[in-house]
């Protein structure tokens, strides 16, 4: 079986190629990838190359497939899983595998550390590891799309999880947000943000009372609030406010006093940008944690904390790298129950514009950028749909159905193209 797909040979070396794939093994599974959404998490892979901690040190000689928010459906499957999985099922995978015996050890990943597995290629081999820990998943729902978009939404899944408060004179841990608690999320609608006020708003065990969403750019707070509405929040008992920290003069002070003084009992930082983590220390409430979610590129990165706080306050700091098969699992879960996750998409294209889009993915605006590998499509926004629609119809009909649905993607569109792409090009 051959394949397409765009592999890392080092730093900012990505090359799309075509190659044969060996014969499965009867402990592996081929499969076909339908959808990619890139991350920056592939930036940093590429910008890094093997100083990244994903990345083996021989990517030269064997390079590795790029990408690892992926969906697809099965091709074939070795006679060891057959009992599990069929041909034609949907997946998802989790490719946080925390397997000591891959190419880079507990850290090895599909997207990072693999020759035959990654999400922006066409056909890829799914190596046995992958279901000796859980991570390939069933997909039941419509379309593609939500299944690429389920691993982004477990990194903030696993986030929400990873807080967790004390009782002062007890050394227990209480895991979670507090519930009915109150809530920040900074640097907070770019995609894992809007992610993050997604699950918020939808989840059905718990959720803060006060959720105070802050950025600095009005225009995407303006479209977070058109996506994710402050009368919904309303509805779960949420009260849900977007604060452009930009306008104010004292964004400590007047974060503290929209909490009531308090501060806030769990604060979710989404940029690695130092004043941002420094304010989310300033707002900590008694026994605050605060989720330092944004994985930095410099590994030097670091910013003030309050250790008086730490002190006398129990304030704290968390930090996860993605979520785990459970979050996983949730993620779908909640996508069945009507969760959609088309609000993080801004862009659509095809496998042949993934290098210039993931080496250049932090100058690019809006949210995810969304690949299907068995088409070549230039890197383009859903604004532009009705633009290009003037001379070409593919795009026409692109607009119309993405109209349809407040602008943005969706099942039927996704299926148009899937349809329709080779038209485009």
């Amino acid at each position: 079986m051959k394949t397409k797909a765009v592999r890392l040979y080092g730093k900012k070396d990505l090359r799309l190629e075509e190659f044969e794939l060996p014969s499965i093994k009867d402990n592996e599974i081929l499969a076909k990838v339908i959808s990619d959404s890139l991350c920056m998490s592939s930036y940093k892979a590429s910008s890094q190359g093997t100083d990244h901690k994903r990345i083996p040190n021989d990517v030269s000689e064997n390079p590795i497939i790029i990408g690892h928010e992926f969906a697809g459906e099965l091709v074939e499957v070795g006679k060891k899983w057959a009992h599990q999985f069929k041909a034609g099922d949907k997946f998802s995978i989790q490719p946080a595998l925390n397997y000591e015996d891959g190419p880079v050890g507990v850290l090895s990943a599909p997207g990072y550390s693999y020759q035959n597995i990654g999400g922006d290629a066409t056909y890829v081999i799914i190596p046995n590891e992958v279901m000796e820990r859980d991570c390939l998943l069933a997909y039941k729902g419509e379309g593609y799309y939500p299944a690429s978009l389920a691993e982004p939404l477990s990194c903030v899944i696993g986030a929400m999880h990873a807080n967790y408060h004390i009782t002062p004179g007890s050394y227990i841990h209480n895991m979670e947000i507090i519930e009915g608690g109150k809530m920040a999320i900074l640097a907070g609608v770019g995609p894992m943000g809007l992610a993050a006020i997604n699950y918020v708003l939808r989840r059905e065990d718990r959720h803060p009372a006060l959720c105070v969403v802050t950025d600095v750019d009005q225009v995407r707070l303006d479209r977070a609030a058109t996506l994710y509405t402050v009368e919904y929040a309303a509805t779960k008992g949420i009260d849900l406010r977007y604060v452009n920290t930009s306008t104010m003069a004292n964004p400590v002070e007047e974060l503290r006093a929209i909490s009531g003084g308090e501060g806030y009992n769990d604060v979710f930082v989404f940029a690695p940008v130092k004043p941002v983590v420094e304010q989310a220390d300033a707002i900590l409430a008694f026994d605050g944690c605060l989720n330092f979610f944004a994985g930095p590129g410099d590994p030097n990165f670091s910013a003030s904390f309050n250790f008086y706080n730490v002190h006398y306050g129990y304030t704290h700091v968390a930090g996860t790298s993605g979520g785990n098969n459970d979050d996983m699992v949730e993620a779908l879960d909640l996508m069945s129950k009507g969760l959609d996750p088309a609000g993080l998409v801004t862009h659509i294209g095809g496998l042949n514009s993934v290098i210039e889009a993931t080496n250049h993915l932090p100058e690019i605006p809006g949210g995810k950028k969304l690949i299907y590998t068995h088409l070549e499509m230039p890197l383009t926004p859903i604004a532009e749909f009705a633009k290009l629609g003037e001379s070409n119809p593919v795009y026409k009909q692109l607009a119309t159905i993405c109209d349809k649905n407040k602008g943005l993607w969706s099942v039927e569109a996704e299926a148009f193209l899937l349809a329709n792409g080779a038209q485009l090009i």
